[in-house]
């Protein structure tokens, strides 16, 4: 049903998570690979280093590998627990960084009566983890971190900058269905969640990999309104 505010909730929707897992299961650590320079991923996990205590409580969602960012995270002296969809990135992730925590979730299972409680974060980073789901679905996630957040807490996000929306597209040998916004419609859709976009930048990048194509990535640093 929908919210008080007459919005979307998780039960009007439909998920389909249909090979997106599976995908990521067989590229593995291949993913690193194709993607070497993380120069815009780096700094932002930089920011929330320099902005929190030691010990604060990080949430990755989308871990991934858990390189560079749960890592970098955890190497720092933050408490860092990361989720993702994939299996077989999660048991990347456990072997990479064993000083942090990970479990094989979806971001819905987060969300207020969800199946998987992880209480309050003073961070949440979501790096190019939200483009794997549809439009309709971001807004609702974007207000699921919002709601795992401490008063005041902080975001650092990035997507690919793509008008696109559950759009099917070949890479690293599989097909995944991504979904993208333009820079000025993608803080439109942050600051309507309940943040604060306090700084944002933008790197063209060229993965390794030829079948995947150059890409514009939007960085965005937020802060939790309460």
């Amino acid at each position: 049903m929908s919210d008080s505010a007459g919005r979307l909730a998780y039960d009007d929707l439909q998920l389909d998570r249909t090979g997106q897992a599976e995908a990521f299961d067989v590229i593995g650590d291949r993913y690193d690979e194709a993607f070497p320079h993380k120069e815009g991923q780096l700094a932002a996990a930089e920011w929330l280093i320099d902005s929190l205590k030691a010990g604060s409580r990080v949430l990755d969602l989308g871990c991934g590998t858990g390189l560079p960012t749960a890592g970098q995270l955890a190497g720092a002296g933050l408490d860092v627990i990361g989720i993702d969809l994939s299996a077989g990135m999660v048991s990347l992730a456990e072997a990479h960084v064993p000083d942090a925590t990970f479990h094989q979730a979806d971001i819905a299972d987060l969300r207020p009566g969800g199946p998987l409680d992880l209480g309050r974060f003073d961070a949440v980073v979501a790096f190019f983890s939200l483009l794997m789901l549809s439009r309709s679905e971001i807004p609702l996630a974007l207000r699921t971190i919002h709601g795992l957040l401490a008063p005041g807490g902080l975001l650092a996000l990035s997507m690919v900058e793509a008008d696109v929306d559950d759009f099917e597209i070949p890479f690293l040998g599989r097909q995944i269905r991504v979904s993208g916004y333009l820079s000025e419609d993608l803080r439109q859709v942050v600051e309507s969640a309940g943040f604060e976009v306090v700084d944002e930048s933008s790197y063209t990048y060229a993965p390794a990999s030829t079948d995947v194509q150059p890409e514009e990535h939007i960085f965005l640093r937020c802060r939790r309104l309460d």
